[in-house]
């Protein structure tokens, strides 16, 4: 028997607030976290999932263009419009239902401000719609919930309900479009929807056809909403933890259409071919990429010098025409414990460590530009525990993190990415070996990740 085909799926993104209760005076949904708008990052996820056909974006009246700008910029294909949303969530929702015209498909309404929903989610989702009419998201309660009541000097506890019963609901809900907008229908045409409108449209089908069971779909505790100021710290701080995370493992055929043809520069601490920075430009090379090399030992190239770093890759730039990727494997020289170290060898470690990365992305930004390329300014080879151990390892490490993190939102908007690799945190395994960390730098360069810190594993 043949399959059923899958109905089509619409992802409508519900971006109709204007982020009150945040306090900035401006929509929330346009905050930046971790390098982007929280919009973007929620229309990253819909877009890369492969269930969601189309996507509809409902956006609070009077920066409709400004979402339009960050589809164009971002290459969102799959939106297909920006519907300016109403003064209320129940106006932006009965707004996208209409835009969606009288096609029968599957509609998955999402909040714009939960940016961190997990793709599983989504998966589970549409494949709930399957066998049911309507789905959420949602996750148990953790705190005991109690229902309150007026007392005579403030509320008082009424009941207790039984919390193993209690679900906090999220984002996304799904539907068919004629039982979401069905139930719309009726509850705009029920007088007392306005004095008691539902929180969310599980609530309108719940209330107004009572008769369609609503699916519940494991959601995350990682799916919050941003709704308080202190949740924007809260999002900054879990894109930091999953962009921790290696990239996925990038197919050859994937690896060789980004990097064929395109200009590589990689500056090296050494001239030895068994290191970090020589595995990756022989990947590169591999590839299809014209790679350029220079080493401190070789050729004289020192990364905190802005001089040479600029001279190089102008002349990369007039040989090859352009450079799309540059990747700094300076690392840090081996000095030993902090409390052992003469000033001259202190000077060096911060010099490389702290001034070399700053220098690289400075310099690589001109051209980067002109390709919408990628600078890695820091990959911390294997070994580098060995090294500058204690504090100066982790300052040099913490200031390259917080500077890729701050350049990747600084330049979000021209277009250039910017990424950093190190090795896990000590006390994780041995270091990862040279070919694991080149590994691992290959597939952010293919990726189209920005403003990742990202750990390559270490042997246990």
């Amino acid at each position: 028997m043949a399959q059923e085909a899958r109905p089509r799926t619409v992802g409508v993104v519900l971006a109709g607030g204007v982020g009150q209760r945040v306090g900035l005076g401006m929509p929330k949904q346009l905050l930046r976290v971790a390098g982007r708008t929280i919009i973007e990052h929620t229309l990253a996820v819909f877009e890369a999932a492969p269930e969601i056909d189309e996507i509809v974006v409902l956006m609070a009246p009077g920066h409709v263009a400004e979402v339009e700008e960050i589809v164009r910029r971002g290459g969102f294909g799959k939106v297909s419009k920006v519907v300016e949303g109403g003064a209320s969530r129940t106006e932006s929702t009965w707004r996208a239902l209409r835009a969606l015209g009288p096609q029968e498909c599957d509609v998955l309404l999402h909040d714009a401000v939960r940016p961190l929903v997990e793709p599983r989610i989504i998966t589970g989702c549409v494949e709930a719609l399957r066998t049911h009419r309507a789905v959420t998201a949602a996750i148990p309660s953790s705190d005991t919930m109690v229902v309150a009541a007026p007392g005579p000097h403030g509320e008082v506890i009424q009941d207790v309900p039984d919390r193993s019963r209690l679900r906090r609901v999220q984002t996304p809900q799904g539907f068919r479009l004629s039982v979401i907008r069905r139930a719309y229908e009726r509850a705009l045409a029920d007088p007392e929807f306005a004095n008691r409108p539902a929180t969310d449209d599980c609530g309108v089908v719940l209330r107004y056809l009572p008769e369609v069971p609503i699916r519940l779909v494991p959601g995350s505790e990682h799916n919050m909403k941003v709704t308080h100021r202190v949740d924007v710290h809260i999002a900054e701080r879990l894109f930091e933890l999953a962009g921790r995370a290696a990239p996925a493992v990038a197919a050859p055929r994937i690896r060789r259409r980004a990097l064929e043809g395109g200009t590589v520069v990689v500056f090296d601490g050494d001239d030895g071919d068994d290191g970090v920075g020589a595995r990756v430009a022989e990947l590169a090379a591999g590839y299809g990429a014209a790679v350029h090399r220079f080493s401190r030992d070789r050729d004289g190239v020192r990364v905190e010098d802005p001089a040479s770093v600029s001279d190089v890759l102008g002349r990369v730039a007039k040989e090859s025409g352009r450079i799309d990727h540059v990747v700094n494997v300076s690392g840090v020289p081996r000095a030993g414990r902090l409390r052992d170290l003469a000033e001259p060898a202190v000077a060096e470690v911060v010099q490389i460590g702290l001034l070399g990365p700053v220098t690289v992305a400075r310099a690589a930004f001109p051209h980067l530009r002109e390709t919408g390329g990628q600078v890695v300014p820091a990959v911390f080879p294997s070994g580098v525990g060995d090294g500058a151990a204690g504090g100066l390892r982790s300052t040099v490490m913490a200031a390259a993190a917080e500077l890729t993190r701050a350049l990747a939102q600084e330049w979000s908007d021209s277009g250039v990415r910017v990424n950093c690799v190190s090795p896990e945190p000590a006390g994780m395994g041995d270091d990862p070996s040279p070919a694991a960390v080149a590994e691992v730098t290959l597939d952010l360069l293919v990726s189209g990740l920005t403003g990742r810190v990202v750990d390559v594993p270490g042997t246990p």
